[in-house]
């Protein structure tokens, strides 16, 4: 696994033990997301073979591929974070530099960790109530929406913790 930090630049003590259990999970939750995400290429040539060349219908393959998919994008968001792989716009900050350009870089980093935080809090409820409620997705294949919503809370509670090593490491 690349990583776009060195060993050197991680903290000692508590926080660099934090920030290397954050840096293995993301990174676990990468090949979590790639598997997630070869699940649902598996699944889209499947569902091409039965409709078109069996000529048969399908029923659970497109909600099961937007499922898988998304799960793939949610658990890896955590390593996209870790390795700078995100979308940042830090013009300005570079621009300015200094302390004043490392000030605005961490307030946009404690923005995103709040954003994440409550993401998280509310993905959390959101799944619990789909557990407490037996919740189905309504569709011809009808599942229980639980597993479905379960990688949004885990990949979004883990990208808030990644966002909290990001800032201990000083790159917030």
């Amino acid at each position: 696994m690349e990583h776009s930090r060195t060993d050197a630049t991680t903290p000692g003590g508590l926080v660099g033990g934090y920030i290397r259990l954050m840096d293995r999970l993301s990174g676990a939750t990468a090949f979590l997301a790639a598997a997630f995400f070869i699940a649902g290429v598996v699944v889209v040539c499947q569902m091409v073979f039965v409709r078109y060349i069996l000529g048969q219908s399908t029923s659970w393959q497109t909600e099961f591929t937007v499922f898988s998919v998304t799960a793939a994008m949610l658990m890896g968001s955590p390593y996209v974070l870790m390795t700078g792989g995100h979308v940042a716009i830090t013009l300005l900050p570079d621009a300015i530099g200094g302390v004043i350009g490392k000030l605005m870089k961490l307030i946009a980093a404690l923005v995103g960790l709040g954003f994440c935080a409550a993401l998280a809090y509310a993905s959390w409820i959101y799944v619990a109530e789909a557990w407490h409620g037996s919740w189905t997705t309504g569709s011809v294949w009808n599942p229980p929406l639980w597993p479905a919503l379960l990688p949004m809370a885990i990949g979004i509670t883990l990208l808030t913790l990644q966002y909290v090593a990001e800032i201990l490491r000083g790159e917030g």
